[in-house]
């Protein structure tokens, strides 16, 4: 899915960065629409990693900056990532960013942290938490990409249905929805019109390096709106509180990673 040399570049900016930085970096992967499963032939290769500082960089009064980040070079690599106490406190909020990274069908450095990362997130995560995190972007991609547009960038178009399958899965099964938007459409119902709209949509995406702008597609705007409406969070019986307490497991796996605790 990744040609060998974007590969090897990604791995050596992230080496160069973990130099720079002094740290280490525990994994690595790609987010965006490349893992998403809708990224064009010019998309940007989003990568997003995992790292840890040494110990004693913990232990210090002040917090420094938890978060490592490089400009887009000339081969479209974008590269940021969390500090490993950032992404375990954000894993206890039930982030979903996270998640996506871990389940991530591309990764450049992969870690046997990335299954007890992923399973803890899963048993900690809050429905509801989840829901709203899905729900806001997708009303925030359809209010500024769409809404009272005549025409509007097709390919934003995924950046509100994506999110809206997510949302129909947590209603569904109160858990962390899958990355691919191909696994999202095989297990979540859409009506025929908008999904042959989706559909064909993909195929464009896929092959074309850029969509443009052109007239809105009427089948996915009414079925957006009505989801939108129908999967409102506050609509949902949904819990708001994490299904299993994960803290003192995330202490551990922290202490451990670190080296305090072996």
């Amino acid at each position: 899915m990744i040609a060998p040399g974007i590969r090897a570049h990604v791995e050596a900016k992230l080496a160069a960065a973990a130099a720079e930085e002094g740290v280490r970096v525990l994994y690595a992967a790609e987010s965006g629409s490349r893992a998403w499963g809708f990224g064009s032939p010019d998309s940007d290769y989003d990568v997003r990693f995992l790292y840890a500082h040494e110990r004693n960089w913990y232990v210090r009064l002040s917090e420094d900056r938890d978060v490592i980040e490089r400009a887009l070079d000339d081969k479209l690599v974008d590269l940021a990532g969390w500090d490993i106490r950032k992404a375990l406190r954000l894993l206890l909020k039930s982030n979903p960013a996270l998640y996506e990274w871990l389940v991530s069908p591309i990764v450049y450095v992969d870690s046997p942290l990335r299954a007890p990362l992923a399973a803890m997130f899963e048993a900690n995560a809050s429905p509801k938490a989840l829901a709203y995190h899905y729900w806001s972007i997708a009303r925030g991609q359809w209010k500024r990409e769409i809404e009272d547009r005549s025409e509007a960038r097709l390919k934003k178009y995924f950046y509100v249905v994506r999110p809206l399958l997510s949302l129909a899965w947590i209603a569904e099964r109160a858990g962390p929805p899958p990355m691919s938007i191909d696994a999202l459409l095989a297990a979540v119902a859409m009506p025929g019109a908008p999904r042959t709209e989706v559909d064909a949509l993909l195929a464009q995406k896929r092959d074309t390096p850029e969509l443009g702008s052109r007239p809105r597609l009427a089948a996915i705007d009414a079925w957006a709106l009505a989801e939108l409406e129908r999967l409102h969070p506050d609509r949902l019986a949904l819990s708001d509180q994490p299904r299993q307490d994960m803290r003192e497991d995330a202490d551990w796996l922290f202490r451990r990673i670190i080296g305090v605790e072996h």
